[in-house]
């Protein structure tokens, strides 16, 4: 499916990718604690929205 270069470039892209990320969020985590403060509200609405629409799903298919 893959060659072995193309699954070792995938491997060195990911690890690059999730430490530029991680150094990432280090650098700003201050100003998250700052303009971010209730995004779990959000986070935790939106997960609720997802869920009532399945449930929707699954009680009109019956």
């Amino acid at each position: 499916m893959f060659s072995q270069g193309q699954i070792i470039f995938g491997i060195l892209f990911f690890i690059a990718f999730v430490i530029s990320a991680v150094y990432s969020y280090r650098k700003d985590i201050q100003v998250h604690k700052t303009f971010y403060k209730g995004n779990y509200k959000i986070l935790l609405g939106f997960i609720g929205f997802i869920a009532i629409l399945f449930l929707i799903k699954v009680f009109f298919k019956r």
